[in-house]
């Protein structure tokens, strides 16, 4: 194991629009941040440095774009930005932290050791996949299937067009209402024979006319070539299989936030798993630790709270350097 000696004033861990957003912030305050971006992962599900627009086709609500941009050309300018002010990247994992002294150090999935006086944790929470070969295939390859509706939901592609979401709590009751604005049907799929949803949530979905919940059945296969065209069910009580017409899937059965890396290292995490940050800043349990994005925000989600996290991320990480 190498270690480096050169100690860095600010490492941020991931990418995506709070990495990135930190990056440039800490960048242009002269701190000339190293950015731990990660490496691509397909199995079980896909992972790419950038974070979950890079699995999306197209970003119709993120300010500045009023034609539209795919994920990955967003994340993609993002990173040219960052890299503009001097920040440096490294596609590497983090496989391993420890923060109970300072400098902190980082262990990389290369088995070298970085330095760092402050870290900003920006690694993002990954979709909960149902694991078919087909849902993958065909939500890389922006198919129609998506884990996300409010990020893909009011694409042209899916209004008026009869649309599924996948799941029983109140993530998917979300989903199944907001995509009801858009699409001609909804089905909220699931495999058992009540919602596991809250009251509230579970009556606005069954008192809206445009939804119909499809009770104990599972997804087994994702029928389509280049775009999705219906959906094998399997009845869990009978299991016997049939075949649902929709031009539109939405995964809704919850997030895992990228937080292995942090076993150990004393970063204190919610209940869920999520970094628990401290009030409105995204201060961390340890001085000079800072997390930003979906790592630690399990509400929104949304590209526009991760960069704006990552904005305060790098502000705080940069008062604070200021002040040892």
């Amino acid at each position: 194991m190498s270690e480096s000696r050169d100690i860095e004033q600010v490492v941020i861990i991931g990418s995506g629009p709070a990495g990135w957003t930190a990056a440039i912030y800490a960048a242009r305050a002269d701190l000339s941040p190293l950015c731990l971006i990660g490496v691509p992962r397909t199995n079980p599900a896909p992972v790419l440095p950038g974070g979950q627009l890079m699995l999306t086709t197209e970003v119709e609500n993120y300010p500045g774009f009023p034609e539209g941009i795919s994920g990955p050309d967003m994340m993609q300018a993002f990173q040219k930005q960052a890299e503009r002010f001097d920040a440096r990247v490294r596609g590497v994992d983090v496989a391993s932290c420890d923060f109970s002294s300072r400098p902190f150090r980082l262990t990389t999935s290369e088995g070298d050791v970085v330095q760092s006086n402050s870290v900003i944790i920006a690694t993002g929470a990954t979709a909960n996949w149902i694991g078919l070969e087909n849902e993958l295939r065909l939500a890389t390859s922006g198919g129609g299937v998506s884990a996300c509706a409010v990020c893909d939901g009011a694409l042209p592609i899916f209004r008026e067009q009869p649309l599924a979401v996948v799941g029983g709590g109140d993530s998917a009751m979300e989903e199944a209402s907001y995509l009801a604005k858009f699409a001609s049907k909804v089905y909220v799929i699931h495999r058992r024979d009540s919602l596991r949803a809250s009251r509230t949530m579970q009556d606005r979905v069954l008192s809206n006319e445009k939804i119909e919940v499809v009770w104990n059945s599972t997804v087994v296969d994702v029928l389509g070539e280049a775009r999705i065209e219906a959906v094998t069910l399997e009845d869990t009580v009978t299991g016997a299989q049939s075949r649902l017409d929709v031009q539109g899937l939405f995964i809704a059965i919850g997030h895992t936030p990228a937080t292995e890396f942090l076993e150990g290292s004393g970063v204190a995490l919610d209940a869920s798993g999520y970094v628990a940050v401290d009030g409105g800043s995204t201060r961390t349990n340890i001085e000079g630790v800072y997390a930003a994005g979906d790592v630690a925000d399990a509400v929104y989600r949304q590209a526009i709270t991760a960069a704006g996290m990552g904005c305060k991320a790098a502000l705080d990480a940069e008062r604070w350097l200021a002040e040892q």
